[in-house]
C-alpha cells in the first residue's frame, strides 16, 4: 500500500521529456526510459519529497525491493520482444542529476554501447522507432501487470 504522503506526489519534470509513461504499481510510478539502446525501466516512488532510501519506511522499501525485482522481468520482457536478450540486469538509485528518489533496472548486454561500465555519460540516446516502442511499452506493461 501506497505511503500516505502519496497524494502530495508531484513527478520532477526531468523524467517527462526522457522516458515513456507505463502506469503505476502499488508504491512506484513506473516509466520506460526513451533509450533504444537499453531496456531500461524507472521507478519513482509516489512519496512526496522523498530524495533517498533512508526517507522510506521500512514496509516501502520492502515493497520498492519487490517491484524493483518486478521490474526486472519487465526489462527483460522488453530486450526478448525486441530480440535482444538481456545477459545482465544493473540496479542503480543515484539522484545526482534528478534529485527525487527513483531506481534505474537497466538490462545490460556484452554488445551494448557502454558494456561493461555504467549507462550513464555513453554517448547520446537514441529514439525507439515508433513499432519497436510500442512492442516495448506493450512488453513492459504485460510483464508489470498494467
Amino acid at each position: 500500500m501506497p505511503h500516505a504522503l502519496s497524494a502530495m506526489f508531484e513527478l520532477h519534470p526531468a523524467f517527462s521529456p526522457t522516458s515513456e509513461a507505463l502506469g503505476d504499481l502499488a508504491l512506484s510510478h513506473v516509466r520506460l526510459q526513451a533509450d533504444a539502446r537499453y531496456a531500461w525501466i524507472v521507478l519513482i516512488p509516489r512519496i512526496a519529497g522523498a530524495r533517498e532510501l533512508e526517507d522510506l519506511s521500512a514496509n516501502d522499501r520492502a515493497a520498492l525491493m519487490e517491484e524493483i525485482v518486478r521490474a526486472g522481468a519487465a526489462v527483460r520482457a522488453v530486450g526478448a520482444a525486441l530480440v535482444r536478450p538481456i545477459e545482465k540486469l544493473n540496479v542503480g538509485q543515484l539522484g545526482n542529476v534528478t534529485p527525487q528518489l527513483h531506481v534505474h533496472i537497466v538490462g545490460r548486454r556484452a554488445d551494448d554501447p557502454a558494456w561493461p561500465g555504467p549507462v550513464w555519460g555513453v554517448g547520446t540516446a537514441e529514439a525507439y522507432a515508433p513499432d519497436a516502442l510500442a512492442q516495448a511499452i506493450a512488453a513492459a506493461k504485460e510483464a508489470l501487470g498494467l
